[in-house]
This record gives structure tokens, sequence and C-alpha cells, in this order.
């Protein structure tokens, strides 16, 4: 199935914005839904609502079968071993919270080391501040090379006897780098650390296998990945899940609760209290029917091609700086960028203006933009909906924008 008509199959993507096409190039932030999940989420709401787990009548076991069966949608997915290691969050910062309060409040110590990059994402930054403020432990970053890539050799010299906890993203929400996480886990596991993946922009755009990748913990978001806003997923190995103490507390995942001593449910329930985000897990398990459909190989070849494209045609535009890695094949379809004497808001105002969506800021990433020595920059991000069309009319709505700009000043 070509992107045209991949196209098709997202109703939003069919309209005008500012009397223009809609060219939607912020797939990285969120992505936009196919009729498929709309239907799916809508189908439950209008015909079999009801909580699930504990219920008897037909609504509740309907709605059990179709939530349960969303976690063995996404242990398939991503080849965990077993539903167990599936948890349903509210996303990836709930998961890697979870993670850093959990695992990480039971097992680090005062002067213990945790692992990052500078190239991560604020939700996997702020929960092992925390952490290692709380528990008197060491936060330790590995550099990065000029292209914004991790050298193995660095992460060698960065782990430690004293790490207990590496965290890496698998794809930069920047530099659309795509990080040696396999790798990295390898060294992390040498000196009896754990490895924590943040997986949120590499599920929708590449084929994850947490079993090969002998990653401990895993987390992404449905809604990166044409699923819905508020559900997502923290994989866990069974024996350090089962060793973990749940960090919310009530409903759903108790055991028996006395006046004063309660136990929990096994996993994954124990983790899961409240009502849980039952629309969402279906929803989510919608999207993995339509993602599987298509092919993640087929998504990952089509942005690689993508990201190719645009850069070829975006180092063209005099002034115009693209961080990250040249090679396409090293990065996920991923393009952030500046152009000079303009500021990012700027830029993406203008595009706007033509209806070109592309997102603009510190993405989530200050620490990486002081690395770049810049405040704030402009990307386009590109998924399965995508198409070289869209590039030439943003590489028209850049032009525009540079000429605009130059003749205001």
């Amino acid at each position: 199935m070509n992107p045209y008509e991949i196209r098709k199959l997202f109703p939003i993507l069919d309209q005008e914005v500012n009397g223009q096409p809609l060219v939607y190039l912020d797939s990285a932030a969120t992505s936009q839904k196919p009729a498929a999940v709309i239907e799916a989420i809508e189908q439950y709401y209008r015909g079999y609502n009801s909580n699930v787990h504990r219920g008897v009548h037909t609504l509740g076991t309907k709605a059990t079968d179709a939530y349960e069966g969303a976690r063995e949608k996404v242990r398939k997915f991503i080849n965990a071993s077993s539903t167990e290691e599936i948890i349903f969050t509210r996303g990836t910062t709930t998961s890697l919270n979870t993670v850093a309060r959990s695992y990480g409040g039971a097992n680090v110590k005062e002067g213990d080391e945790i692992v990052i990059s500078y190239m991560e994402h604020h939700s996997n930054i702020i929960p092992w501040q925390q952490l290692a403020k709380e528990k008197g432990a060491v936060l330790k970053y590995i550099p990065l090379q000029e292209d914004g890539t991790i050298s193995l050799d660095d992460v060698r010299a960065t782990i430690t006897d004293a790490t207990k906890i590496v965290s890496i993203m698998q794809v930069s929400n920047v530099l659309g780098v795509i990080n040696p996480v396999k790798e990295i886990a390898k060294i992390a596991h040498e000196h009896n650390a754990v490895m924590v993946v943040d997986g949120a922009q590499s599920t929708p755009h590449l084929k994850v296998d947490v079993r090969d990748l002998d990653c401990d913990f895993f987390a992404f978001s449905g809604h990166k990945m044409v699923g819905p806003t508020g559900i997502g997923v923290l994989y866990g190995k069974k024996e350090l899940l089962e060793k973990m103490e749940p960090i919310e507390f009530g409903g759903e995942m108790i055991d028996f609760v006395g006046l004063y001593e309660s136990t929990w449910k096994e996993l994954p329930w124990k983790f899961e209290g409240g009502t849980p985000i039952i629309a969402g897990a279906i929803g989510m398990g919608a999207a993995i029917d339509f993602l599987e459909e298509i092919g993640l190989d087929h998504i990952e070849r089509h942005e690689h091609k993508l990201a190719a494209y645009a850069m070829e045609k975006m180092s063209a535009i005099e002034g115009l700086t693209i961080y990250g890695p040249k090679d396409s094949e090293k990065r996920a379809g991923v393009v952030t960028f500046n152009m000079n004497d303009v500021h990012p808001h700027d830029v993406a105002t203008v595009l706007d203006a033509d209806g070109i969506a592309v997102r603009a800021g510190h993405h989530c990433a200050q620490p990486l933009m002081k690395w770049l020595d810049v405040s704030s920059t402009a990307r386009a991000s590109f998924y399965l909906y995508n198409t070289e069309e869209d590039i030439d009319k943003l590489v028209s709505g850049l032009v525009k924008t540079k000429e605009y700009f130059s003749n205001v000043f």
C-alpha cells in the first residue's frame, strides 16, 4: 500500500488548513489516527462499555476480553515472553516514572550511579534527577559525538561497577538518531546494571523485539503509533516486576484488604490501580493491528527514504542548518533544523499559513538544546502517511519563509 492510499485511511488528513491542503509533519509529537482505531474506540463506547475483570455480566465479559486481548497484542508486537510483563500505563512518562520510583526506589542507594545521555527527553531525565537527589546517587551523562550519535567507547567509559541503572531512548525525538540500545544493554549487564529503554519514538517506526534487545524495561506510548492518547505500556522482565512494589494503590490492584494490611494481585494487575484505561487499550490494540497490516519493515524503509529526500532538498536552502547525522540510515523520519536569523516559532507560523504543520521549541530536550548551542529548533517529522510531495511543499514553504524575512530585515 503506497502512502497516498494510506493517507486516505486517516480522516483528519482530508481537510484544508488556512485554505491549503493539510501537510502534517508533526507525528513525533503525536500521530494521526486511522478510521479503524477511531471506530474501535467508538464501538466500545456504543456497544459494550463496561468496567473490566470483576463483572460477570455480558458487557463486562466482552470488555474484559477486549482489554486483555489488547495486552496480548502488545505482547506479540514487542515479542515479550508473557502478558504478565505488559503493564498498561498513561504513557511513556508514567512508565519511566514507575521504574524510577518502584525499582529505583528499592535498589538505588547513596553513591550509586544512574547513566543517561544528553539527548534524552525530559521524561527520561527528570525521574532520574529526582531519584538521584532522593537517594544521594550520582547522575551521569554519556557524551555525544559531533553528529549527535553515541559512541560505544563513551558508553564503556561512562558505565562502571557503581552504575545501577542505564536509561536511553532508542530513537531521539530531536536528532532522529537510532541508538545502539542492544549493545548498550550488553555493556550495562556486564556491570550488573539494569537497562531501561525509552521507546516512545522507536516503537511506531521500526520493529521492536524486547527479548532481542535484552532490555530490562521498555516504555512507549499509544498516541505516537496511531493509537489514542492517554495509554502507554511498561514492559519489564517478569523476575524484576515480581520483586517491585506498586506505586499506586486502590481498586483493581488488590488481592485482599484488611483494616491494617493489604496484599496485591499478581502481575500485571498489581501495577494497574483503579479503573484501567479500557478504551485506550482497545484503541491501542486496533492501532497494532493497523501497523502490522501495513508492516513495520515497510514503514521503516519508507521513513528512511523520506528522511534522505528531505535532507537532500533542505540542504540546498542556503542558511538552513540541519542537526543530527547526515546518513539517513542512522536516523528515523525526523529532520530538525534552524534557519539563520529566523526564530523557529516564526518559521512554524509562516508554514502554518500554508497548511504545513511542524513543531517549534525545545522539544522537551533542553539539555540537548544546550549541547547544540541553540535555545530552540524547528522539527519536521514524518510517518507512514507522508509523501515526497509533502516534503516538496515544506521546502517551498521554507524558501518562502526565508524570502519573507529577508525582505523584512
